[in-house]
Protein backbone atom coordinates (compact mmCIF):
# COMPACT_ATOMS: atom_id res chain seq x y z
CA UNK A 1 0.00 0.00 0.00
CA UNK A 2 1.59 3.50 -0.71
CA UNK A 3 1.69 5.81 1.91
CA UNK A 4 -0.16 9.10 0.84
CA UNK A 5 0.42 12.65 2.15
CA UNK A 6 -1.92 15.30 2.54
CA UNK A 7 -1.71 18.99 2.07
CA UNK A 8 -4.17 21.93 2.55
CA UNK A 9 -3.43 25.39 1.01
CA UNK A 10 -6.26 28.09 1.72
CA UNK A 11 -7.04 30.22 -1.47
CA UNK A 12 -9.39 32.69 -1.98
CA UNK A 13 -8.99 35.24 1.13
CA UNK A 14 -12.54 36.62 1.98
CA UNK A 15 -12.66 40.45 3.19
CA UNK A 16 -14.50 41.12 6.30
CA UNK A 17 -16.73 43.18 5.22
CA UNK A 18 -18.09 41.14 2.54
CA UNK A 19 -20.19 39.09 5.28
CA UNK A 20 -23.75 40.69 6.08
CA UNK A 21 -24.08 41.77 9.80
CA UNK A 22 -25.03 38.85 12.19
CA UNK A 23 -24.60 36.36 9.53
CA UNK A 24 -22.04 33.64 9.50
CA UNK A 25 -21.43 34.24 5.61
CA UNK A 26 -20.67 31.14 3.21
CA UNK A 27 -18.56 28.28 3.59
CA UNK A 28 -15.17 29.01 4.13
CA UNK A 29 -11.99 28.10 6.09
CA UNK A 30 -11.08 30.41 8.90
CA UNK A 31 -7.42 30.14 9.55
CA UNK A 32 -6.50 30.01 13.52
CA UNK A 33 -10.10 30.19 14.53
CA UNK A 34 -10.55 34.02 13.36
CA UNK A 35 -13.38 35.44 11.48
CA UNK A 36 -11.18 38.04 9.70
CA UNK A 37 -9.16 35.21 7.78
CA UNK A 38 -11.48 33.28 6.05
CA UNK A 39 -10.65 31.57 2.63
CA UNK A 40 -13.26 31.02 0.27
CA UNK A 41 -11.35 27.88 -1.60
CA UNK A 42 -8.59 25.19 -0.67
CA UNK A 43 -5.81 23.67 -3.25
CA UNK A 44 -6.14 19.44 -2.18
CA UNK A 45 -2.47 18.10 -2.65
CA UNK A 46 -1.86 14.44 -2.36
CA UNK A 47 1.29 13.20 -3.01
CA UNK A 48 2.73 9.52 -2.74
CA UNK A 49 5.35 7.38 -4.47
CA UNK A 50 3.46 7.66 -7.95
CA UNK A 51 3.42 11.62 -7.83
CA UNK A 52 1.67 14.86 -6.45
CA UNK A 53 -2.29 15.77 -7.31
CA UNK A 54 -3.50 18.86 -6.79
CA UNK A 55 -7.40 19.75 -6.50
CA UNK A 56 -8.65 23.24 -6.53
CA UNK A 57 -11.67 23.13 -4.49
CA UNK A 58 -14.21 25.24 -2.58
CA UNK A 59 -14.40 25.25 1.28
CA UNK A 60 -17.26 23.36 1.43
CA UNK A 61 -16.43 20.81 -0.83
CA UNK A 62 -13.15 20.72 1.12
CA UNK A 63 -14.30 19.31 4.18
CA UNK A 64 -16.24 16.32 2.37
CA UNK A 65 -13.22 14.87 -0.06
CA UNK A 66 -10.65 15.59 2.16
CA UNK A 67 -10.74 12.35 4.01
CA UNK A 68 -10.07 11.30 7.31
CA UNK A 69 -6.26 11.92 7.38
CA UNK A 70 -7.34 15.40 5.36
CA UNK A 71 -10.27 16.41 8.27
CA UNK A 72 -7.89 15.68 10.99
CA UNK A 73 -5.42 18.26 8.78
CA UNK A 74 -8.44 20.63 8.12
CA UNK A 75 -8.83 21.03 11.96
CA UNK A 76 -5.78 21.66 12.78
CA UNK A 77 -5.61 24.38 10.14
CA UNK A 78 -8.86 26.06 11.83
CA UNK A 79 -7.99 25.49 15.68
CA UNK A 80 -7.29 28.99 17.41
CA UNK A 81 -3.68 29.88 17.85
CA UNK A 82 -2.88 30.64 21.77
CA UNK A 83 -0.95 33.53 22.43
CA UNK A 84 3.16 33.51 22.24
CA UNK A 85 4.47 34.49 25.54
CA UNK A 86 1.68 36.84 25.84
CA UNK A 87 0.92 37.92 22.41
CA UNK A 88 -2.02 37.52 20.76
CA UNK A 89 -1.38 36.06 17.06
CA UNK A 90 -4.85 37.99 16.08
CA UNK A 91 -3.42 40.17 13.52
CA UNK A 92 0.13 40.16 11.53
CA UNK A 93 2.90 41.42 14.36
CA UNK A 94 6.28 43.13 13.63
CA UNK A 95 9.85 41.11 14.96
CA UNK A 96 12.06 43.92 14.61
CA UNK A 97 15.53 42.68 13.96
CA UNK A 98 18.86 43.55 15.99
CA UNK A 99 21.79 42.53 14.22
CA UNK A 100 24.84 42.37 17.02
CA UNK A 101 27.06 41.64 14.68
CA UNK A 102 29.84 43.29 12.00
CA UNK A 103 28.52 40.72 9.42
CA UNK A 104 25.15 40.82 8.94
CA UNK A 105 24.17 41.22 4.58
CA UNK A 106 22.03 43.73 5.22
CA UNK A 107 23.12 46.11 8.57
CA UNK A 108 26.21 44.73 9.57
CA UNK A 109 28.14 46.61 11.81
CA UNK A 110 25.84 49.58 12.23
CA UNK A 111 24.83 48.13 15.71
CA UNK A 112 27.58 46.20 16.41
CA UNK A 113 28.28 48.05 19.74
CA UNK A 114 25.79 47.38 23.00
CA UNK A 115 25.08 50.62 23.19
CA UNK A 116 24.27 51.04 19.74
CA UNK A 117 21.90 47.74 19.29
CA UNK A 118 20.02 48.78 22.69
CA UNK A 119 19.40 52.07 21.10
CA UNK A 120 18.46 50.19 17.77
CA UNK A 121 16.08 48.08 19.69
CA UNK A 122 14.44 51.01 21.31
CA UNK A 123 13.91 52.88 18.21
CA UNK A 124 11.92 49.47 16.48
CA UNK A 125 9.99 48.85 19.66
CA UNK A 126 8.83 52.98 19.41
CA UNK A 127 7.71 52.30 15.52
CA UNK A 128 5.87 49.55 16.75
CA UNK A 129 7.66 46.36 16.99
CA UNK A 130 6.14 43.56 19.19
CA UNK A 131 9.13 41.65 19.62
CA UNK A 132 12.86 42.49 19.07
CA UNK A 133 15.46 39.84 18.04
CA UNK A 134 18.62 40.14 19.17
CA UNK A 135 21.08 37.80 17.27
CA UNK A 136 24.74 37.91 17.70
CA UNK A 137 26.12 35.47 15.12
CA UNK A 138 25.05 36.39 11.12
CA UNK A 139 23.79 32.95 9.54
CA UNK A 140 23.92 35.13 5.61
CA UNK A 141 24.83 32.25 3.27
CA UNK A 142 28.27 31.92 3.69
CA UNK A 143 29.22 33.00 6.76
CA UNK A 144 31.36 31.33 9.44
CA UNK A 145 30.12 30.45 13.21
CA UNK A 146 30.67 32.90 15.80
CA UNK A 147 32.11 31.11 19.00
CA UNK A 148 30.08 30.53 22.05
CA UNK A 149 32.25 33.11 24.10
CA UNK A 150 32.20 35.73 22.02
CA UNK A 151 28.40 35.06 21.00
CA UNK A 152 27.42 35.74 24.70
CA UNK A 153 29.75 39.48 25.07
CA UNK A 154 27.36 40.40 21.89
CA UNK A 155 24.21 39.22 22.75
CA UNK A 156 23.43 39.13 26.22
CA UNK A 157 24.25 42.67 27.56
CA UNK A 158 21.92 43.66 24.94
CA UNK A 159 18.65 41.29 26.01
CA UNK A 160 19.36 42.25 29.76
CA UNK A 161 19.51 46.13 29.26
CA UNK A 162 16.05 45.26 27.04
CA UNK A 163 14.57 43.38 29.48
CA UNK A 164 14.60 46.32 32.33
CA UNK A 165 13.87 49.30 29.47
CA UNK A 166 11.65 47.60 26.91
CA UNK A 167 7.96 45.97 26.97
CA UNK A 168 8.54 44.30 23.72
CA UNK A 169 9.27 40.83 23.85
CA UNK A 170 12.60 39.45 23.64
CA UNK A 171 13.68 37.04 21.12
CA UNK A 172 17.11 35.58 20.93
CA UNK A 173 18.21 34.38 17.37
CA UNK A 174 20.58 31.63 18.12
CA UNK A 175 21.60 28.04 17.18
CA UNK A 176 23.60 26.97 20.27
CA UNK A 177 21.76 25.71 23.87
CA UNK A 178 24.24 27.48 25.96
CA UNK A 179 23.21 30.76 24.57
CA UNK A 180 19.36 29.66 24.80
CA UNK A 181 19.78 29.07 28.27
CA UNK A 182 21.79 32.19 29.28
CA UNK A 183 19.47 34.54 27.43
CA UNK A 184 16.30 33.00 29.13
CA UNK A 185 18.09 33.61 32.25
CA UNK A 186 19.02 37.41 31.30
CA UNK A 187 15.10 38.25 30.43
CA UNK A 188 14.37 36.72 26.48
CA UNK A 189 11.12 35.72 25.76
CA UNK A 190 11.23 33.42 22.49
CA UNK A 191 14.20 31.49 21.27
CA UNK A 192 14.43 31.82 17.32
CA UNK A 193 16.71 29.16 15.72
CA UNK A 194 17.80 28.79 11.95
CA UNK A 195 18.52 25.21 12.14
CA UNK A 196 15.42 24.25 14.19
CA UNK A 197 17.07 22.95 17.00
CA UNK A 198 18.96 20.69 14.92
CA UNK A 199 22.37 22.33 14.97
CA UNK A 200 23.32 21.84 19.01
CA UNK A 201 22.32 18.55 20.07
CA UNK A 202 21.34 19.81 23.28
CA UNK A 203 18.87 22.50 21.98
CA UNK A 204 15.54 20.19 21.91
CA UNK A 205 16.27 19.76 26.27
CA UNK A 206 16.84 22.91 26.67
CA UNK A 207 14.37 24.44 24.91
CA UNK A 208 11.71 22.14 26.74
CA UNK A 209 13.62 22.81 30.31
CA UNK A 210 13.26 26.48 29.59
CA UNK A 211 9.89 26.71 29.09
CA UNK A 212 10.22 29.64 26.20
CA UNK A 213 8.42 29.46 22.82
CA UNK A 214 10.87 28.55 19.85
CA UNK A 215 10.69 29.48 16.14
CA UNK A 216 11.68 26.63 14.29
CA UNK A 217 13.05 27.65 10.64
CA UNK A 218 13.82 25.55 7.60
CA UNK A 219 17.31 25.78 6.38
CA UNK A 220 18.91 23.30 3.79
CA UNK A 221 22.37 22.79 5.43
CA UNK A 222 24.98 25.29 6.89
CA UNK A 223 25.25 28.48 6.35
CA UNK A 224 28.28 27.86 4.88
CA UNK A 225 27.18 25.84 2.29
CA UNK A 226 23.78 25.98 2.34
CA UNK A 227 23.25 28.26 -1.06
CA UNK A 228 25.74 25.69 -3.09
CA UNK A 229 23.12 23.94 -5.17
CA UNK A 230 20.34 23.44 -3.16
CA UNK A 231 17.14 20.81 -4.81
CA UNK A 232 14.03 20.02 -3.75
CA UNK A 233 11.33 17.40 -5.27
CA UNK A 234 8.53 20.25 -4.20
CA UNK A 235 9.99 22.66 -2.46
CA UNK A 236 6.75 23.97 -0.55
CA UNK A 237 5.83 20.18 0.44
CA UNK A 238 9.39 19.09 1.14
CA UNK A 239 9.82 22.52 3.55
CA UNK A 240 6.34 21.39 5.07
CA UNK A 241 7.51 17.84 5.82
CA UNK A 242 10.28 18.76 7.51
CA UNK A 243 8.92 21.13 9.90
CA UNK A 244 6.73 18.55 10.65
CA UNK A 245 9.16 16.09 11.65
CA UNK A 246 10.48 18.88 13.86
CA UNK A 247 7.01 20.10 15.49
CA UNK A 248 7.00 16.22 16.14
CA UNK A 249 10.68 15.96 17.31
CA UNK A 250 9.99 19.21 19.76
CA UNK A 251 6.38 17.45 20.86
CA UNK A 252 8.06 14.28 21.56
CA UNK A 253 10.97 15.95 23.64
CA UNK A 254 8.18 17.84 25.79
CA UNK A 255 7.89 21.09 23.97
CA UNK A 256 4.45 21.61 23.01
CA UNK A 257 2.68 22.87 19.51
CA UNK A 258 1.11 25.56 21.66
CA UNK A 259 4.63 26.92 21.98
CA UNK A 260 5.91 26.72 17.93
CA UNK A 261 6.29 28.84 15.09
CA UNK A 262 7.11 27.82 11.58
CA UNK A 263 9.69 29.58 9.10
CA UNK A 264 9.92 28.30 5.88
CA UNK A 265 13.41 30.25 5.77
CA UNK A 266 13.34 32.31 3.07
CA UNK A 267 16.53 32.54 1.59
CA UNK A 268 18.26 29.23 3.59
CA UNK A 269 18.73 27.06 0.74
CA UNK A 270 16.57 27.95 -1.66
CA UNK A 271 17.16 29.49 -5.30
CA UNK A 272 15.03 32.70 -6.20
CA UNK A 273 12.26 29.96 -7.85
CA UNK A 274 12.35 27.84 -4.65
CA UNK A 275 12.09 31.67 -2.35
CA UNK A 276 9.30 32.53 -4.84
CA UNK A 277 7.09 29.04 -4.38
CA UNK A 278 7.37 29.60 -0.97
CA UNK A 279 5.97 33.72 -0.66
CA UNK A 280 3.11 32.10 -2.92
CA UNK A 281 1.86 29.26 -1.09
CA UNK A 282 2.41 30.79 2.74
CA UNK A 283 -1.22 29.65 3.48
CA UNK A 284 -0.47 25.62 3.59
CA UNK A 285 1.68 26.00 6.74
CA UNK A 286 -1.43 26.62 8.85
CA UNK A 287 -2.22 23.18 8.39
CA UNK A 288 0.94 22.56 11.06
CA UNK A 289 -1.67 23.74 13.62
CA UNK A 290 1.41 26.30 14.69
CA UNK A 291 1.66 30.31 13.99
CA UNK A 292 3.47 30.95 10.83
CA UNK A 293 6.59 34.09 10.75
CA UNK A 294 8.23 35.19 7.40
CA UNK A 295 11.58 36.99 7.61
CA UNK A 296 11.97 38.20 3.87
CA UNK A 297 12.73 41.58 4.59
CA UNK A 298 16.18 42.56 2.82
CA UNK A 299 17.19 39.55 0.98
CA UNK A 300 18.32 38.63 -1.75
CA UNK A 301 15.78 36.87 -3.66
CA UNK A 302 14.58 40.49 -4.13
CA UNK A 303 17.85 41.10 -5.45
CA UNK A 304 17.09 38.79 -7.61
CA UNK A 305 14.38 39.99 -9.17
CA UNK A 306 15.00 43.71 -9.60
CA UNK A 307 18.87 43.52 -9.38
CA UNK A 308 18.67 46.19 -5.96
CA UNK A 309 20.98 45.56 -3.37
CA UNK A 310 20.36 45.26 -0.04
CA UNK A 311 19.90 48.72 1.13
CA UNK A 312 17.14 49.68 -2.06
CA UNK A 313 15.48 46.79 -1.19
CA UNK A 314 12.49 48.04 1.11
CA UNK A 315 9.88 48.11 -1.55
CA UNK A 316 10.49 44.58 -2.30
CA UNK A 317 10.47 43.94 1.36
CA UNK A 318 6.76 45.69 1.67
CA UNK A 319 5.72 43.60 -1.19
CA UNK A 320 6.65 40.12 0.72
CA UNK A 321 5.11 41.58 3.97
CA UNK A 322 2.16 42.60 2.87
CA UNK A 323 1.59 38.72 0.42
CA UNK A 324 2.28 37.21 3.79
CA UNK A 325 -0.16 38.96 5.69
CA UNK A 326 -2.82 38.18 3.13
CA UNK A 327 -2.00 34.35 3.49
CA UNK A 328 -2.25 34.90 7.53
CA UNK A 329 1.00 34.84 8.70
CA UNK A 330 1.36 35.66 12.26
CA UNK A 331 5.22 37.00 12.33
CA UNK A 332 6.56 39.25 9.76
CA UNK A 333 10.49 39.95 10.99
CA UNK A 334 11.72 43.20 9.45
CA UNK A 335 14.49 44.87 9.62
CA UNK A 336 12.01 48.24 8.75
CA UNK A 337 9.32 48.34 11.60
CA UNK A 338 8.05 52.04 10.69
CA UNK A 339 7.31 51.52 7.04
CA UNK A 340 6.12 47.84 7.03
CA UNK A 341 3.89 48.85 10.44
CA UNK A 342 2.31 51.73 7.47
CA UNK A 343 1.65 49.59 4.67
CA UNK A 344 -0.22 47.17 6.99
CA UNK A 345 -2.56 49.57 8.10
CA UNK A 346 -3.01 50.38 4.47
CA UNK A 347 -3.48 46.70 3.50
CA UNK A 348 -5.55 46.47 6.83
CA UNK A 349 -7.91 49.14 6.03
CA UNK A 350 -8.82 47.84 2.49
CA UNK A 351 -10.14 45.08 4.02
CA UNK A 352 -12.83 46.77 6.05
Amino acid sequence: MTNTSIYIRPMGRMASSALPAGSAGPPAIAVGGRDDLRFAAAELIERDGTGTRRRLLGAAEVMGAAGVHGQALLERLQQPRPPICGIALDRPRLMGVVNVTPDSFFDGGHHGTTDAAIEHALRLEAEGADILDIGGESTRPGSEAVNLDEECRRVLPVIAALARRSRARLSIDTRKAVVMRRAALEGAHIVNDVSALMHDPDSLQTVAEIGLPVVLMHALGDPRTMQQDPRYDDVVLDVCDMLAARISACERAGIPRARLIVDPGIGFGKTLAHNLALLGSLSLFHSLGCGVMLGASRKSFIGGLTGAQAGERLPGSLAAALLGAAQGVQILRVHDVAATRQALAVWEGSLG
